[in-house]
């Protein structure tokens, strides 16, 4: 073996020993304190040292360089020091702020300093869990269950107590348990799942989740199942205005609900991070669209700093199960053709719903959609018409900085590899990620490319207005900048 092989492999299993380190922190911290680590808004719970090693090379798309876990490894000794109440610590994001403003300081000063808001608030967390309950166990009800199984933690937060299904057969509820635990798109549910069919209910590494069979939602007692001031996240789709989601308020044990689909009429439209501190006492809010989701807030960055005149957006969309596998009869427009064998012209309110949620936007908007036959991730193009002109290099720079050091950091992402396709966005919790190297300028126009994975990250975005709604949405670290216009 030369001496350079043995050297690269002495450096493996030196980075294997410092993660295998990491793992019982990273535990320790999410068990004891309520505590989720990220690298980059990827969470770093329950995962493997390969997944540890992953993250930290990840954070090079970022910084231009692997996140050493030389780095990591002492922050979070530091931090199981620290006596922390619930938080969000972005580890990547504390380090680079310890290098640039930490001159002078030990790394745990720094530390106590950063997180003086949860330092030594273990035990005094004044947040209360939330029962919530899916109505609908589709594509999305499936992923807002991994999600909030995945962040049950200490106990505190958003807490899955029930689904509400229409039974389809004798053996239901084995088959609603292997629809959660295998997933065509996004791999298997990481965990243990086991069935009591005698008392319908799954119970999910340590979620108990209650299935109820009804195709009322008037007629549910969930006081029966000791459900109290629930929020129904309905993800039907049958209901979409305040007249036929209230049917949901009238069952004993709810007191709000969520609509995972456009709102009509009054209803407010959603999107987190750019009018969730809207939602107030409102008994029901909708959370949009996944495309909403995805355009609005790069759409909120651009119009900040260089004003939109108007545009027009198009989105390359996963085929949904509405459309039919093939050619068969459809009240929709071109919908009946199929799915799996056609790019399908189809319209989106996606560029109306941006507007409720962002009103400076009212009437500049336009929108189409095509759906094409992938499973999951889609693609919105913004052709923007702005009120100050920008070349690519500057406005990818300030983009990348807004999915950095923004508020919008959540939902905004930035790449630049010219090797990505759709299927490398699966799982994305990001609402919308910008593809810089596909932008295009010309004086005052602009086109963006901004992928999304349809599903997931709009469940991502989904679970953060439930958060809000319920009050358990975690303090983050370090904390956030306002939405700045600069770069």
């Amino acid at each position: 073996m030369s001496q350079q092989t043995e050297k690269c492999l002495d450096q493996w299993i030196n980075r294997e020993a410092l993660a295998e380190a990491m793992i019982p922190l990273i535990g320790q911290l999410y068990r004891n304190n309520n505590v989720v680590i990220s690298v980059y808004g990827r969470s770093l719970i329950n995962q493997s040292v390969v997944g540890l090693l992953k993250a930290h090379r990840f954070a090079r798309q970022i910084d231009n360089v692997e996140l050493p876990l030389e780095e990591t490894l002492p922050i979070l000794q530091v931090l199981t020091r620290l006596d922390l109440g619930p938080a969000s610590i972005d580890v990547a994001r504390i380090g680079v702020r310890y290098r640039q403003e930490g001159a002078g300081l030990g790394l745990e000063e720094f530390l106590r300093t950063e997180l003086a808001d949860v330092v030594g608030g273990h035990g005094t967390d004044e947040r209360t869990s939330t029962d919530v309950v899916l109505y609908g166990f589709g594509r999305i009800g499936r992923l807002l269950a991994r999600i909030m199984i995945e962040h049950s933690g200490g106990g505190s937060g958003l807490r899955l107590r029930a689904i509400v299904v229409r039974r389809g057969s004798d053996s239901d509820i084995i088959k609603r348990a292997s629809l959660l635990r295998r997933d065509s798109v996004h791999g298997p549910f990481e965990g243990t799942i086991t069935v009591d069919e005698a008392n319908n209910t799954i119970l999910a590494n340590g979620t108990l989740i209650q299935v109820i069979y009804s195709g009322d939602p008037a007629s549910i007692d969930y006081t029966e199942y000791g459900i109290r001031d629930a929020v129904v996240v309905d993800n039907t789709g049958k209901w979409r205005d305040a007249e036929g989601l209230s049917q949901h308020l009238a069952c004993p044990g709810v007191a709000r609900m969520l609509l995972t689909a456009p709102g009509k009429g009054e209803l407010k439209n959603i999107v987190h991070g750019i009018n969730h501190d809207t939602i107030g006492d409102d008994e029901i809010v909708s959370a949009a669209s996944c495309t909403t989701n995805a355009i609005v807030p790069v759409l909120k960055a651009v119009n900040d700093k260089y004003g939109i005149v108007h545009g027009h957006v198009e989105t390359v969309h996963s085929f949904t199960n509405d459309q039919n596998l093939i050619d068969n009869f459809h009240t929709g427009d071109r919908r009946g053709r199929s799915a799996a064998l056609n790019m399908v012209l189809t319209e989106t309110g996606a560029a109306k719903a941006a507007a409720k949620a962002l009103p400076e936007l009212s009437g500049k908007l336009t929108g189409n959609a095509i759906r094409v036959p992938t499973p999951d991730v889609s693609m919105a193009i913004l052709n923007l018409n702005l009120e100050q002109g920008t070349d690519k290099e500057e406005i990818n720079a300030y983009l990348r900085d807004m999915s950095l050091n923004s508020t919008l950091h959540k939902q905004i992402d930035y790449i630049d590899s010219p090797e990505v396709v759709s299927n490398d966005f699966v799982g994305s919790r990001r609402s919308g990620i910008v593809d810089g190297l596909a932008t295009i300028t010309s004086a005052n126009n602009v086109v963006l490319y901004v992928w999304y994975d349809n599903e997931f990250g709009y469940s991502s975005q989904v679970i953060r207005v439930l958060e809000e709604m319920g009050n358990v949405h975690p303090p983050a670290f370090p904390m956030e900048r306002e939405l700045s216009a600069t770069v």
